[in-house]
């Protein structure tokens, strides 16, 4: 190849930054690369020295030789200025990273080192617990069918005395790449599968994967004020990654069952709390235990109506992860009598013969409107 100044290949000052001779060279590639010139010999050889010269010229030592020694600094095995992808497949990619970034090529020549290992998979696991539970939070154990790392080999997947090797078809990068026209085209490697390394010896016990099935407990604390379908997150308590990767997550949901009393919505506790028609028209106090261990006591004034609902504050459930508590609610409901002996009908008949309907106003006015509709 005829031995021309690179930085007149490239049509720049020798004073160029790196950005400019990107830029000059992006230029010059688009449009003496071959795939653009087809059968022009002339072009694929002008495109094959500006190759060299960027490959040269964008490495700061080899340059630094070159700006002192011209050419003769690559002669007799003294670092290549860029012979050593004649093809132009690697620096012509440095287009359509410049263009459009490295995550375009998969972050780069290089990048793909260290996939050796890859992270294990999240669990989920549904776990149930009462309402009681919910309140004052609880240390659980849980027993987990999962896969470990392997002991035998430490999750490296090698036999022992032996250790995982580079793979000799992608270097180690994970990818292969193949040139299509203008376009570089990137594929998972298929010798080592994505992984950049290979295993010729594998451990017995894990067959090279570098983690085996077991079953393993763990503490968890459910914190109090958890709701239904809460989600807890244990990390690394997941799968184990292979060959050594790190362990995935456990993401703990909960449930609540139901609860004889309570029902529950947010940090409010609801319950349904029956009492006498006497004590409904008369007046009288309810106590009603909460979770917290306390009676909470509730005065029912005279003339309560079926559905009322009373509130005690801070009473409820706990607020997760913070502060305070919610209310409890009590809804009255009133219920009539169904099994009355002699002596109690004799009384409520003599109350009857006493109503005026002053007694009950909504059930007179209800009546009076269904006269007036039917005009009697």
């Amino acid at each position: 190849m005829t031995e021309v100044d690179y930085y007149e290949l490239l049509q720049v000052e020798r004073g160029a930054d790196g950005a400019t001779l990107k830029s000059a060279y992006r230029k010059l590639a688009m449009q003496y690369h071959p795939d653009r010139n087809p059968g022009d010999a002339e072009c694929e050889a002008k495109f094959k020295s500006i190759n060299e010269a960027y490959e040269c010229l964008k490495d700061p030592q080899k340059r630094a030789a070159y700006d002192r020694f011209g050419h003769a600094a690559f002669q007799n095995g003294g670092g290549g200025g860029g012979h050593q992808q004649q093809d132009g497949f690697g620096a012509f990619s440095d287009i359509f990273e410049n263009i459009f970034g490295e995550d375009f090529m998969g972050g780069g020549r290089g990048r793909g080192r260290g996939r050796d290992v890859r992270r294990g998979a999240d669990l989920r696991y549904d776990y149930e617990i009462t309402l009681e539970d919910a309140f004052q939070g609880k240390d659980a154990e849980l027993m987990l069918d999962v896969t470990a790392s392997c002991e035998t080999c430490d999750g490296s997947g090698a036999k022992a005395g032996t250790s995982a090797q580079t793979c000799s078809t992608c270097q180690g990068h994970g990818k292969v790449r193949a040139q299509q026209g203008l376009f570089l085209v990137e594929r998972t490697c298929p010798s080592c599968h994505g992984l950049g390394q290979v295993i010729a010896d594998p451990c017995e016990d894990c067959r090279g994967e570098g983690r085996v099935d077991t079953t393993k407990t763990i503490e968890v604390k459910i914190p109090p004020g958890v709701d239904d379908g809460t989600r807890i997150r244990v990390s690394g308590e997941g799968e184990a990654g292979s060959r050594g990767g790190p362990a995935g997550d456990l993401y703990i949901f909960v449930h609540l069952t139901r609860h004889e009393i309570f029902q529950r919505e947010g940090t409010t506790l609801f319950a349904r709390c029956p009492i006498s028609f006497t004590t409904a028209a008369l007046g009288g106090a309810i106590d009603v235990p909460g979770l917290d261990g306390e009676v909470h006591s509730f005065q029912i004034p005279a003339g309560m109506q079926s559905g009322k609902q009373l509130r005690k504050r801070g009473a409820g459930m706990p607020v997760l992860q913070g502060r305070g508590f919610g209310d409890l609610v009590a809804q009255f409901d009133v219920e009539t009598p169904t099994k009355l002996n002699s002596r109690q009908k004799e009384l409520l008949q003599e109350f009857r013969e006493t109503e005026t309907g002053e007694e009950s106003p909504e059930s007179a006015g209800f009546f009076d409107k269904l006269k007036t509709m039917f005009g009697e």
